[in-house]
C-alpha cells in the first residue's frame, strides 16, 4: 500500500511560514506532488531539508538523505514551480513536456519512476496547468498550448500502461473543474476560465481516448463535491463555496488499485497554509 498526495503549495516560502511543516509530521506520504511552489533552487532547498528531516522524526525515511527529491524551477521569477518528494527510491526522472520550451511553460510537468514495496515501477507526473484567463487571449493560449502537448504524453503512458508496461498517475493542479459535480456554482461560471466548455473536454478525451481515470470520482461517486480549492474572496471557504482542480488521473490498472482518498480541509481558514487542500489516494501496489 502507497500513499500518494497533491497539493497546490500556493508558494511553499508562504506555505512554511503558515506552519505546512505541522502538516508534513502528521501524514509523511510516500509520494508527495507539490505545484505553485514559487521560490528559486536555493530557497526551495532549505525547506526540502526541514520536510527530509520530518519525515526521519516520523520514521518514513531512515534519514533525510532518505527522501528523494525532484522539482523543477519555474524561468519566470515569482511563477509556477512543481516539486516532487518520494520515500520510495527513484528509478528516473523527466523534466518538462517534449517540445513545449518557452519559460512560461516551465515548472509545470517532472516525472519519477517509483517503485512500490510490491516491486512494481509506476510514473508519477506532477503537474501545473495554466490558470488561464476568458478576458485574455494570450494566457488561454497557453494554457490551450500546453493541454495540446499534454495529450501526446498522456497518449505515450497509456500505450505503455496498455502494452504491460509501466502504469502511470498523473496528479495535480489541473486549473479545470471538470463536470457541475465539481463547482459549487457551475452556472455562474460557464464563462469564467478554468470552467470553459473548451477546457472541460480535455478532460473528456483524457478519460475517455486516453482511458485515464478520474481516481477520485471513481472512489467517491456522483456526488457534489467534495472540493480542494477555495477562493480568498468572501466567505466562500466557510460556505464551502469552491472548485475541485487538483486531480489524480490514473492508468486504469493503478486506479483499479485505489483503496481510499482523503481531501485534507483545514478546519478553520485560518488554519490554512494554502488556498487549496492537499488530495491523498492509497493504492494498493
Amino acid at each position: 500500500m502507497i500513499s500518494i498526495t497533491t497539493s497546490n503549495m500556493n508558494g511553499i516560502r508562504a506555505a512554511a511560514r503558515k506552519n505546512v511543516g505541522s502538516w508534513v509530521d502528521a501524514h509523511t506520504p510516500d509520494v508527495w506532488c507539490m505545484q505553485e511552489v514559487r521560490a528559486p533552487q536555493d530557497a526551495l532547498d532549505p525547506i526540502f531539508d526541514d520536510f527530509a528531516n520530518r519525515y526521519a522524526a516520523a520514521g518514513a525515511v531512515e534519514g533525510p538523505d532518505g527522501l528523494r527529491r525532484v522539482n523543477e524551477v519555474c524561468r519566470v521569477k515569482g511563477r509556477a514551480g512543481v516539486g516532487l518528494l518520494s520515500s520510495l527510491p527513484v528509478v528516473e526522472t523527466r523534466h518538462g513536456l517534449p517540445r513545449l520550451d518557452e519559460d512560461v511553460d516551465s515548472g509545470r510537468w517532472i516525472e519519477a519512476d517509483v517503485r512500490t514495496p510490491e516491486g512494481y515501477v509506476i510514473t508519477v507526473a506532477c503537474v501545473y496547468v495554466h490558470a488561464g484567463s476568458a478576458e485574455d487571449d494570450v494566457k488561454m493560449a497557453q494554457k490551450y498550448r500546453f493541454l495540446d502537448h499534454m495529450l501526446v504524453r498522456l497518449g505515450q503512458l497509456q500505450e505503455e500502461a496498455a502494452s504491460g508496461g509501466r502504469q502511470a498517475v498523473l496528479c495535480g493542479d489541473f486549473n479545470i473543474a471538470h463536470t457541475p459535480l465539481d463547482i459549487k456554482n457551475a452556472r455562474g461560471n460557464v464563462k469564467h476560465a478554468g470552467f470553459l466548455p473548451e477546457e472541460r473536454a480535455y478532460v473528456d478525451r483524457w478519460l475517455d481516448e486516453y482511458e485515464f481515470v478520474d481516481v477520485m470520482r471513481d472512489l467517491a461517486g456522483d456526488i457534489q463535491g467534495p472540493y480542494t480549492w477555495w477562493s480568498q474572496r468572501g466567505r466562500a471557504f466557510d460556505n464551502n463555496v469552491g472548485w475541485r482542480l487538483d486531480y489524480q488521473f490514473a492508468t486504469p490498472e493503478l486506479a483499479e488499485s485505489a483503496c481510499g482518498f482523503v481531501i485534507d480541509k483545514a478546519p478553520t481558514y485560518e488554519a490554512r497554509w494554502s488556498d487549496h487542500a492537499p488530495l491523498t489516494i492509497s493504492y494498493a501496489v
